[in-house]
């Protein structure tokens, strides 16, 4: 390993609150790439043998996106300042209500796009 590949390991493990060692820290992270290759060519393999997808599959896999778009979304719009924060003081949570009502309303990803930033600058600036 170079010494600058070490030195920022060794940076990245301080910077975590971790007793890693550099080469410690790498093999987590090579660790966890195969772990990950390894589940996406399960499915690639599984699916390849199979003709058809059961239809119970094909259903269940039919929530991934909104799932995955969920937890993705939720903890960004909820979370503030390491606290729960339902709030009318809370403006991405605010300009996220609007930007959902856009997208329900008009099913148009780039008027919802717009409109959520707009919400969000206008009430940023509103809540000074």
């Amino acid at each position: 390993m170079s010494g600058d590949a070490a030195r920022l390991a060794e940076e990245a493990a301080r910077a975590a609150g971790t007793d890693l060692g550099s080469t410690a820290l790498w093999l987590v992270i090579l660790a966890g790439g195969v772990g990950t290759f390894a589940l996406r060519a399960s499915f690639v393999a599984l699916f390849g043998r199979l003709d058809d997808v059961p239809p119970r599959i094909e259903r269940a896999l039919r929530f991934v996106p909104a799932a995955v778009l969920s937890a993705l979304l939720v903890p960004e719009l909820a979370f503030a300042d390491g606290g729960l924060a339902l709030s009318p003081g809370n403006p991405k949570l605010l300009a996220g209500a609007v930007a959902a009502a856009v997208a329900w309303r008009t099913e148009d990803i780039l008027a919802t796009l717009v409109a959520g930033m707009a919400a969000l600058w206008l009430v940023t600036f509103a809540l000074g």
